[in-house]
């Protein structure tokens, strides 16, 4: 995707870089996140209108530290470093870091010392978020200082001449009073941007882009039903028309009546040329015994892709395959920061063979998900929909701990329902980012009518998040859980109690599996 303004944000390791780039984005100008090890030479070819340099976990003295050239000091472009950041910058261009006997960590007054472009409108004095060891002992030469905390006497500095600017605190997190405004300060005051990262510019650019590259060939696209794979599709259609070929395959792993409820909306509602492939008890019958999550997901994909490509080959002259990967699957999957432990492997990204020897058209690849939900919403996909709750390639498999058969699924399936249907009854469902019910291999002793029963543990899962990333379990009401145990163990057969996940991610994942 070719954008007319940029702000390239350099990783040194923070668990804050996604959201440096989600608060830029929300001011309507494109960021996009780069490793340190990112050459010179690249950041001219990207031509950015300003670049932020992160922050990170170790100090800028460390054997190992991350580090990006010196030279960029001298490309005119503005820059702004937080926490490690402003130490790199320090450090690289004379100034003086040492490790701080008063280490600084959670909210900080910030008081400004000095009028600044990069602290318009800010208070004197307010609240701001801090989490380092290191401080800056003195800046370097040509800078001054802007702004000060308790522990920090260097906490914000500037070189007007060099458009570098720096700030020990993290603007980007919520817990910052002001740190969107200074955010807005650098990318508007110092950086110059327009704001044209909307909506209905990507989709214009992004239509003009994709029938540039696909011209009058044909592409495919699994759709999973899903809220990524449709808008993307809904989106593609609009750049190509009837040659985008839809294929939505029902692996009997979906919830309670949804490829019905799919096959309608996407053929009456979205005008989608769209084939059905009943495949469940082939899924079925090869996640038979399986137990091991790990496994669990690498049959589904390698099924999946299988009966996909299968049902593709009827489909003669097809050059290109529509795939709705997100932003932040990309950074799971692919660590920016290098070598990283593959947590679970995800089913939308690379997961189709090269030997299909098709083009890729990823729309939604540098986009979050709440991105994704604005370009449906401007493409016209109905709200209900638009707002669906994330669900994992895999489907039930991976909220069916344990061996994934036909009975469980159906028990899953009715006691998911009730939960997501109470859910929207109080109007609870947009309030919250994933809900979903998980069936444990456990099974607990209980009382039903006078008889002793043996029979299944559930757990009701619930979390907000912005994007995945990081995720809070949601506060509800006792009531709530109540009602929602009690219509699920009266009216699922094989369920007799249920608990609630009180996870937050981290340390533990949103899905079990």
């Amino acid at each position: 995707m070719l954008h007319k303004e940029i702000i390239l944000i350099i990783d040194f390791g923070s668990q804050f870089t996604q959201l440096i780039t989600r608060r830029v984005r929300e001011s309507k100008v494109y960021s996009e996140i780069f490793p340190h090890t990112i050459t010179v030479e690249s950041i001219k070819n990207i031509k950015p209108k300003g670049i932020i340099l992160s922050g990170g976990p170790m100090s800028v003295y460390d054997q190992d530290a991350p580090s990006v050239s010196k030279e960029i000091f001298d490309l005119n472009i503005p820059i702004l470093g937080i926490c490690y950041g402003l130490q790199f910058i320090s450090k690289e261009l004379g100034g003086k870091v040492e490790g701080s006997f008063d280490r600084e960590y959670g909210r900080t007054k910030f008081n400004i010392i000095k009028n600044s472009k990069l602290t318009e409108g800010i208070p004197n004095q307010s609240i701001v978020w801090m989490s380092h060891g290191d401080i800056v002992k003195s800046p370097p030469e040509g800078f001054e200082i802007i702004g000060t905390s308790e522990h920090s006497p260097i906490c914000a500095i500037e070189n007007l001449d060099k458009n570098i600017y720096g700030v020990q605190f993290h603007p980007e997190v919520y817990h910052t009073e002001f740190g969107d405004r200074l955010i807005k300060n650098f990318l508007f005051n110092i950086c110059k941007c327009e704001a044209d990262w909307t909506p209905s510019n990507f989709i214009s650019s992004s239509i003009e882009e994709i029938k540039n590259k696909v011209g009058n060939s044909k592409a495919i696209c699994a759709l999973s039903g899903g809220v990524d794979s449709t808008v993307a599709a809904v989106l593609v259609k609009k750049a190509i028309g009837e040659n985008l070929h839809c294929i939505h395959i029902d692996t009997g792993l979906m919830r309670k009546n949804e490829s019905q409820q799919i096959e309608k909306l996407f053929s009456s509602q979205l005008d989608l040329n769209v084939k059905y492939v009943n495949a469940s008890q082939i899924f079925l019958q090869r996640l038979k015994n399986i137990t091991d999550p790990e496994q669990k997901r690498k049959i589904i994909g390698n099924t999946f892709i299988e009966i996909f490509e299968q049902e593709s080959k009827k489909i003669e002259d097809v050059e290109f395959l529509v795939q709705g990967t997100l932003y932040p699957d990309v950074i799971e999957s692919v660590s920016v920061k290098g070598k990283s432990a593959t947590i679970k492997t995800h089913h939308n990204v690379g997961g189709l063979p090269e030997k299909m020897n098709l083009k890729l058209i990823e729309p939604f690849r540098e986009l979050f998900k709440d991105e994704v939900r604005k370009v449906g919403y401007e493409l016209g996909i109905p709200e209900d929909f638009i707002m669906r709750h994330p669900f994992p390639g895999p489907g039930l498999a991976v909220r069916i701990l344990g061996e994934v058969t036909e009975d469980r699924i159906k028990i899953l399936q009715e006691a998911d329902d009730i939960f997501i249907s109470e859910l929207k009854r109080e109007n609870l469902y947009n309030k919250i980012w994933q809900a979903f019910a998980v069936l444990l291999p456990v099974q607990s002793v209980g009382v039903m009518g006078d008889a002793r029963t043996y029979e299944n543990v559930l757990a009701l899962r619930a979390v907000t998040s912005v994007d995945g990333m990081t995720a809070d379990w949601y506060p509800f009401e006792n009531e709530f859980l109540a009602k929602v145990s009690n219509l699920i163990i009266n009216k699922v057969n094989g369920v007799n109690r249920v608990v609630y996940d009180i996870s937050s991610k981290p340390p533990s994942t949103i899905e079990w599996e």
